[in-house]
């Protein structure tokens, strides 16, 4: 019988000549060029900016993170309302140093400072678009520390990394997530120097930038990238003491680039725990395995299931690779076991609540996704680089069909999904096995990188196509020419620190105060005060989101409270779709008279009461409904009452959390408030008859509770002589810093100087100069007892947690140079000796 020898398994893809040394740089900058262009091209093709006329500002992009851009971008030219550490702008006074730590720390947010203020929108764009350049850029790096090939094949399976399901759903609407793209590598490029025992100090402020860019992200990369780095130990060869090594170098590489960072940490957790609680998040359980798997496929949408599509070829990639006979079976046990364990971490509770700060968030539960997604491209480049097989390539397709045969049901899949799929398993495995028999040629290169190229751009245009349909995600037009308009009609009539000038309910977004200026009682952040969302709601102003949105006080009693002069009103009929009141109001710095009572000494009966007690007059009358104590009971159906008010005053009604029909004065009001999502705050109804009597009824299909005395009346002749008194009676200068606000009075003033500023943790305030002291509160404002002898109040806010957070980078600080120092002395005995030997 005739034998053969067997044929030799072709060699493992090598890194090529050395004569092409420059393609060591020269991949990454055109991996992350060719991730840019995908998803420009994506955009463009779509008509959204900066490529068409759809705006991208949609949810807190538009919201949030182009208001709080154009706060930054006023900081630096000079023209914001506060500093770093406080903000004038919104809620009447907030902190923002916690804000600005979160939402602002990703360092392509500074561009938008080069732009002029109305295309500050491309300089957003431009934070989403350098970041996904930047991080592709650095995946390619990443992926050589795993293992040594041609880095362009590393560079366009990056490209799926850089344009990734994650990258396409949750982390382009949010830049500061956007830095996490960026985490992910670089934390793994430091942890390779760990493992590899170079480079402590670099590393360590590696692990710095990410935790400075974005702490949240970055402790999901610091999860993420410390259990990559626990199979690559456990597949490590060295003996245990070298690997033990390893762990130490990595850990305290890693605490000490985090405790450099320090105040990024410290300020956010202090601010959240004296925020305004966030809504109760529920996890409605793990999605059906369908849905998981068809995430793995490019070009659908579906919202309550992890993204974790990298493209056909990486996918193709990664199913072939646990039947690659030429990679140890132990290493593609202990890869592959990585990635399940870290799908399944996605689908239950103690492990989601592990990823994202042990809370579930408000929205995606599966922002942790990026983790599995980078494992996937590493797994995808372990299989390329050892050279898959023409059979092992059959049986990773064969397993793709079954993927597809599961998924094929899912709502997620569409017909973008089965041509982006099928024709990528073409191209991608027709390629490979060309690849295989021919070596990395450059045809087969450039062809690889076109599939990849057209593959990301059309799956990133898919599931922005679908998800442009739904109505949550229909954006706002921040920046145009009304908002431009209402920004210039605000800053005319701007008269701080005397008074305010308010954007008021008008909404452009839910920060319109950074957005247009002034200094308004709306924000938007996960990091409200809860002192400063209580003192603004028992004060008559509405909220949404539990608090975490705050809206204006817009009837004429809250506005003179906080001393706003002028305010925007919508109205549809107008050329840019508002119109501007101004009205005479009280100084921002206001005076009370002695003896008036601080909310520490007294409780008030209603909200009209404790609106009386701050302006210290009787401006209100409440007519009363029931004599009952506790709250008022409204049974289902319908309720009447008659009231009786000074004829000529106006009507208000209070009651925020009612839901139903309210009909009083000819007015007819529909408040559908959802406890304790959103309440409207105090409502306005109208001028009381000459007989003074009128009725209330209240339409209601279910029973409910509403505040006691829900009925006020003021009387606007009187409201002008309490603003006048205040007027007369208030300083005679005031100034305000960055985060601070000073009141010169005559000498000899008495009384209670009232600062119309929501007193949140943090204030301290001097008389003359006196030993600073934390303020009293008068209806949750500032409020500072003045002696006979006082003319000059001064406060300053000091952020919480910032003080021991630069205490501990100091220490860092000292022993990052303490370990660089000692190094460098090392490194110069170590040569010394050597030339003396």
């Amino acid at each position: 019988m005739l034998k053969t020898s067997p044929r030799p398994a072709p060699a493992p893809l090598s890194p090529g000549p050395a004569r092409r040394p420059r393609a060591r740089w020269a991949a990454p900058a055109a991996s992350s060029l060719a991730a840019m262009s995908a998803y420009c091209l994506a955009t463009a093709v779509r008509g959204t900016y900066p490529f068409g006329g759809r705006s991208r500002d949609v949810n807190d992009l538009g919201n949030q993170f182009v208001p709080f851009h154009a706060h930054l971008w006023d900081l630096v030219h000079a023209q914001g309302g506060g500093d770093l550490l406080f903000n004038w702008n919104s809620g009447y006074g907030v902190p923002f140093l916690a804000d600005f730590l979160t939402y602002l720390m990703n360092p392509f947010s500074w561009l938008v400072a080069l732009f002029p203020r109305d295309a500050l929108d491309l300089g957003v764009f431009l934070v989403t678009l350098l970041s996904i350049g930047l991080g592709t850029a650095l995946m390619t790096v990443f992926l050589g520390t795993l293992r040594p090939g041609p880095p362009w094949l590393r560079a366009i399976l990056a490209v799926g990394y850089g344009v990734s399901g994650w990258v396409t759903y949750d982390g382009w609407s949010d830049p500061m997530w956007m830095w996490g793209l960026v985490s992910f590598p670089l934390i793994g490029i430091a942890a390779d120097w760990a493992l590899h025992r170079r480079r402590w100090t670099a590393g360590t402020l590696l692990i710095t930038a990410c935790w400075a860019g974005n702490f949240y992200t970055a402790a999901m990369a610091t999860l993420g990238m410390g259990l990559i780095l626990g199979v690559r130990l456990l597949l490590d060869t060295r003996p245990v003491r070298e690997r033990g090594r390893a762990v130490m170098r990595a850990a305290t590489m890693t605490a000490t680039g985090i405790l450099l960072a320090a105040p990024v940490v410290t300020v956010p957790y202090l601010a959240s725990r004296a925020a305004q609680p966030a809504p109760d998040e529920t996890w409605d359980g793990p999605p059906e395995a369908r849905d998981y798997l068809a995430h793995l496929l490019p070009g659908g949408y579906f919202t309550s299931t992890p993204r974790i599509c990298v493209g056909v070829l990486a996918l193709l990639l990664v199913l072939t690779f646990p039947f690659m006979t030429q990679v140890a079976r132990r290493e593609r046990a202990a890869w592959c076991t990585l990635a399940v364990l870290v799908a399944l971490s996605y689908i239950w509770r103690p492990t989601i609540l592990l990823w994202h700060g042990l809370a579930i968030p408000n929205g995606s539960p599966y922002r942790a996704a990026l983790a599995l997604t980078t494992i996937l491209v590493a797994i995808a480049w372990l299989a390329l680089s050892h050279g898959p097989r023409p059979r092992e390539l059959l049986l990773g397709t064969a397993l793709l069909a079954a993927l597809l045969a599961a998924a094929s049901t899912s709502p997620y899949m569409s017909s973008g999904t089965w041509i982006l799929t099928l024709a990528g398993l073409a191209a991608s495995g027709g390629l490979l096995h060309l690849l295989h028999h021919r070596g990395p040629r450059t045809p087969l290169l450039c062809a690889l990188a076109a599939t990849v190229f057209l593959g990301t751009a059309g799956a990133a245009h898919s599931t922005s196509e679908i998800r442009d349909r739904q109505p949550f995600w229909r954006p706002k037009t921040t920046l145009d020419a009304d908002s431009l308009a209402a920004r210039a009609a605000v800053r005319a009539h701007d008269t701080w620190p005397h008074g305010r000038s308010d954007p008021g309910r008008h909404e452009f977004a839910d920060n319109d105060p950074l957005l247009l200026g002034g200094q308004g009682g709306s924000y938007y952040s996960s990091y409200v005060p809860a002192r400063t969302a209580a003192t603004l709601h028992d004060l008559g102003a509405g909220w949404e989101i539990g608090g975490r949105h705050l809206l204006a006080l817009d009837d004429p009693v809250g506005r003179a409270i906080m001393g706003t002069g002028s305010h925007l009103e919508s109205a549809a009929d107008a050329p840019h779709g508002f119109v501007q009141s101004t009205e005479a109001a009280p100084p921002v710095v206001t005076l009370r008279p002695p003896g008036t009572p601080l909310d520490s000494a007294t409780t008030d009966a209603s909200l009209f009461a404790r609106r009386n007690r701050v302006l210290g007059a009787p401006l209100y009358t409440a007519p009363t409904l029931s004599a009952s104590a506790g709250d008022l009971h409204l049974p289902a159906g319908t309720t009447t009452f008659t009231a009786r008010c000074t004829p000529g005053s106006t009507a208000q009604l209070y009651a925020p959390w009612y839901s139903g029909t309210v009909r009083a004065l000819g007015v007819t009001l529909n408040p559908d408030p959802l406890r304790p999502m959103a309440n409207p705050g105090l409502l306005t109804l109208a001028t009381v008859p000459a007989t003074g009597e009128f009725t209330v009824t209240f339409d209601s299909a279910k029973a409910q509770d509403i505040p006691r005395t829900p009925l006020g009346c003021f009387d606007r002749g009187t409201l002008d002589k309490v603003v006048d008194a205040l007027q007369a009676t208030g300083p005679t200068r005031v100034t305000a810093g960055g985060h601070s606000i000073q009141a010169a009075f005559r000498p000899g003033t008495t009384g209670t100087a009232v600062i119309a500023v929501p007193a949140a943790d943090g204030w301290r305030c001097q008389v003359d100069g006196g030993a600073a002291r934390t303020p009293g509160t008068l209806g949750g404002l500032i409020a500072v007892k003045l002696a006979g002898n006082t003319s000059r109040v001064a406060c300053s806010y000091h952020t919480p947690g910032l003080k021991s957070g630069l205490v501990v980078s100091g220490l860092a600080l000292a022993t990052l140079l303490a370990v660089a120092i000692g190094g460098a002395l090392r490194t110069r005995t170590c040569r010394s000796s050597t030339g003396k030997h």
